[in-house]
């Protein structure tokens, strides 16, 4: 029973249950990125470069015979994987720096005023006498 109890601890712990959301979103986000660059930016591109495909670009390392299919090496399928991957680390890039913006500790100003031990006046932090009940201060 010991170790269940212990899965169950863990499983249910915020860290976990946020770490498999950030995995499930992620995972939605990349299909939609791979749709963008797939079917919207690498035909742009390849419109404005002179109707060029990059997914049918291929090496032939063997040609087709009988039944056995051609040996390719699809670098265009390559370059459309990479503009991939730039586009969703650029973007995870974006978010985690806007995050880490929110979430810096907020830095204290130092206190430009102190109270006076004698009369509790409010006086600047370099006083040396109180301007209220003229005392010394240490």
């Amino acid at each position: 029973m010991g170790i269940l109890k212990e899965f169950k601890d863990f499983a249910i712990k915020g860290n976990v249950v946020d770490m498999a959301v950030g995995i499930i979103i992620g995972a939605a986000f990349g299909k939609i990125v791979s749709s963008l660059v797939s079917d919207v930016m690498m035909p742009t591109i390849g419109v404005l470069m002179g109707n060029v495909d990059f997914s049918s670009f291929a090496f032939t390392l063997r040609e087709a015979h009988d039944d056995v299919p051609a040996v390719t090496i699809k670098y265009g399928l390559f370059i459309n994987t990479v503009i991939d991957f730039l586009i969703v680390a650029f973007a995870i890039f974006m978010m985690i720096k806007q995050m880490n913006r929110f979430t810096q500790p907020v830095v204290a100003e130092a206190p430009t005023t102190k109270e006076c031990p004698y009369c509790l006046s409010s006086i600047p932090v370099k006083a040396t006498r109180c301007g209220h009940c003229t005392s010394e201060l240490k």
